[in-house]
Parts: C-alpha cells; structure tokens; sequence
C-alpha cells in the first residue's frame, strides 16, 4: 500500500505547473516598511512570546513577551509555542485578531506589508555557532532593489536583513507558515488580499502544490517531503501524509534532529492510520534529544497518550496526558483527551 501510495504522489508530481516565480508582483513598489514597533529580545526559549509582542506593539497593545508567555507557555522551559496557539491567544486576549496560513510566497509578502499588515513567519534558524532550530520572524519591509527583507529578530536584533532567497529558503522548512494580526475592522480587506488562500482548505491545496513542484525538482530534499506531509495532513489525506513524512525521514540528509520539537504532522498522520507504534518511537526520540534537566514538550506525551490508548495501555496514556497538561494546562488538545479518557 505504502508503495502504491509513493507511486501515485510521484506520478501527480511529475504533471505539476512550473515553480512560482518569486520576482516582484506588478503595481507594487520596489520597496517598502512599517513602522511603530517596540523591539524585544527575547527571554529563554521565548521567541513566539516576544515576536508575538512587538507584532502587537504595532497596534498599541501595552504587554510584553513575559504577559503573554503567561499563558502562551506557563512552563519556561517549553521548546515549542505553535502558531496556532499565538493566534488563539491574540483572539482571546487581545482587541486583535489573528490566522494562520501555509504556503506563502515573497509576492503575498509584499503585498501585506504594503497594505499595512505585518507578517509573522514561522522559520528554519541556524545563526552562527548553534545547530537549525526553529524561530520566529516579523517581516516588516522589503527592498526588492537590495534583494532583502526587513525583520525583527528576537534573538540578533530591530532591523534585521535578510536577503530574500535566505528568508524564503528557511521560511520553506515550515512549509511557508505564516501568522497576521490585524484589527477586526480590517478583516474584509486581508481576506481580500490573501484571495482563495483565504479559505483554509483552498490554502492547504496550493500549500501542497507548492510542496509537490520542489519535490519534483529533488526528490532528496526531506524539506519538500514534509511540506508535502503537512498539507495532506491538513487536509485530513493522512495515509498520503504518511507516506510524505516517511519519505522526509529518509530522503537526502534527513531532517534536522530537532525539525519534531516544533512540527507535529507525522504524529497526526501516523496516529490517524493506526501506525500508534510510530506515534510512540516519535515520542521517545523527542524525549532521547531533549537535554538532560530541561523539560520536554507537551505535545510528545500527548500524542504519546493518544497512542497509548489506541493501543488499550489505558493507564499509561491517562498518565501521559496528564504530564502533558501538568507541562501546559493551557494546551487544550491535551486537556480535552484527558476529559475524555479519564473524565479530568
């Protein structure tokens, strides 16, 4: 089945349109910034809490990293602040609101920035002396001109450049996910701007598109493979997201050793096709590279408790979301299991 599945991804991958360019979308200009934020180094493991905050500094909101780390990740020591989770934050506590998007592009970028509308991207980092992780970015100008994007950077500084083909190379690890905060008012013109990526399904569709198009051009990049992964998967296609995280796995170099501290597609996608074995190897290996005294990832033993309950070791997997909850109580997909498990 796994191979026929292969098969059929590289089959359709093969039929797929040429890359999207990336070069500036007409009637825009060559160079453009926003101004009026509060810059924030971030804090330890701090980046989505920080980036968050001067995201919101734009629209006057008087927090901090540390106000909204409050909920955000009570445990300082957690790795991993999803976007899913920042944006749920800005709805419930903020006048803000917020969505979450895969599949950008430099195009889509400048035309947000233009209009008024800051981007949070979610990103591969690997700054000098430290091994890739995962980082947030604030994209709030470009120079077409230079060939750069205009950021701030939690961890080097305000103001920080990148050239656009290194912004978009690690914007592509996490399959080109992106966050805007806007003001309520204002929702009817961004829909209008993202267009069909609006809608979250259309979205997933080109994400996968994209996805599909830089596997074709190398089928050894594991990169390609996931992305490809993440969008079956948000598309509830997990036997193809299977098969797309096997091969990430396995293609070219692999993945980096810490690309599952902050992505969670192969969990889902092994989960929902009754692979719970896999769901638990995953699980051990986010524990084994977890540095001795810090705490792990809630997500690791939630999924590790989905498993285990699928499997009938019902006791342990009520434990399992229990740390999972004692490590977050704030992270509701862990606290909703546990009420249905073990009723609390």
């Amino acid at each position: 089945m796994r191979r026929i599945l292969l098969l059929a991804l590289m089959a359709v991958m093969l039929n797929t349109a040429p890359a999207l360019a990336q070069g500036g979308e007409t009637g825009l200009p060559s160079a453009a910034r926003l101004e009026g934020f509060r810059h924030e180094y971030q804090g330890w493991n701090n980046c989505g809490p920080a980036t968050l905050a001067i995201t919101l500094s734009y629209y006057s909101w008087p927090g901090d990293q540390f106000t909204a780390a409050v909920w955000l990740k009570p445990n300082p020591e957690d790795k991993n602040v999803s976007a899913w989770q920042m944006a749920e934050y800005v709805d419930r506590f903020t006048e803000e609101r917020a969505l979450v998007r895969y599949g950008g592009d430099l195009n889509l970028l400048r035309r947000l920035i233009v209009n008024g509308f800051p981007v949070v991207v979610t990103a591969g980092y690997e700054p000098e002396g430290y091994d890739w992780m995962g980082h947030y970015l604030l994209a709030m100008g470009y120079d077409d001109d230079a060939g750069t994007i205009l950021t701030q950077d939690t961890f080097l500084g305000p103001d920080t450049l990148y050239s656009q083909e290194e912004f978009d190379r690690f914007w592509r690890h996490f399959n080109r996910q992106y966050l805007v905060v806007y003001p309520p008012e204002r929702e009817a013109e961004l829909l209008a701007l993202l267009g069909d990526q609006a809608d979250p399904q259309q979205n997933a569709a080109h994400a996968l598109d994209v996805a599909r198009q830089e596997a074709a051009a190398n089928t050894d990049d594991p990169f390609a493979w996931f992305n490809m992964g993440t969008s079956f998967e948000l598309l509830g296609m997990y036997a193809q997201a299977a098969v797309a995280f096997d091969q990430a796995r396995n293609a070219g170099e692999g993945l980096p050793w810490r690309m599952l501290w902050y992505q969670f597609g192969p969990f889902e996608a092994y989960y929902h096709t009754g692979r719970f074995q896999d769901v638990l190897d995953l699980a051990a290996y986010n524990l084994a590279t977890t540095p001795d005294g810090e705490h792990p990832i809630e997500e690791t033993y939630y999924y590790a408790g989905l498993a285990r309950e699928a499997l009938g070791e019902h006791d342990r997997a009520v434990s399992n979301l229990r740390q999972a909850v004692f490590l977050n109580p704030n992270f509701a997909p862990a606290v909703e299991a546990l009420t249905d498990i073990a009723g609390g």
